[in-house]
């Protein structure tokens, strides 16, 4: 089981990384708070849950190892699969997930897409006691931001948005509202877009 990949960026896409480890790539998904954290190229390490499942082996990536166990944590929540605690991860910051869960604010929870009021209900109440061995982290205004422009930065920024939950109406209507300049690039684009939404 693969744990930890250090080598150097051989792709980066929304999507999923590729990263070049002596000559073999590894295919990786990462929350978008992984993907802005980490440079364009260059060397990276990063933590990684082995993901198996009966026809296949997907890998997923975080710049950190409390990332990386909160993951893990989500994935014992009854109705929660791979696709959404990584979408609960890049609609929230790691501090801020674990203090919701420790204080059982299933309020902030409910605001993420793909996450109703029933669901934050049982993140809280499956993972609430798990969390409290841990002390909450103060919460952070957000993740760091890599720049790097972008061709098609509103096409990449509404796909993104969708594959996050966000219907694609709603997100149009949020991007055509928003003051984008021509070379501004897709994260901060989608990071404002973000603001906009969890209003």
């Amino acid at each position: 089981m693969i744990a930890l990949l250090t080598g150097n960026i051989a792709y980066k896409s929304l999507d999923h990384l590729i990263i070049d480890v002596g000559g073999v790539g590894y295919r990786l998904k990462v929350p978008l708070s992984t993907f802005y954290s980490i440079p364009e190229q260059g060397k990276v390490c990063l933590h990684v849950h082995t993901h198996v499942k009966e026809d296949a082996i997907h890998l997923f990536g975080f710049l950190t190892l409390e990332e990386k166990n909160l993951f893990i944590l989500l994935l014992t929540v009854s109705g929660v699969g791979p696709k959404l605690a990584v979408n609960i991860l890049s609609n929230i910051p790691a501090e801020e997930l674990t203090a919701a869960l420790f204080h059982g604010d299933s309020k902030r929870l409910a605001q993420i897409p793909g996450i109703g009021p029933k669901t934050a209900e049982r993140l809280v109440l499956e993972l609430r006691e798990k969390v409290k061995k841990l002390s909450p982290p103060p919460v952070s205004s957000g993740p760091k931001q890599t720049i790097r422009p972008a061709a098609n930065a509103l096409d990449d920024t509404l796909s993104a948005l969708v594959n996050l939950g966000y219907k694609e109406a709603q997100a149009k209507k949020v991007l055509a509202s928003m003051e984008i300049a021509a070379e501004t690039p897709v994260e901060e684009i989608l990071k404002g877009a973000l603001k906009v939404l969890m209003k």
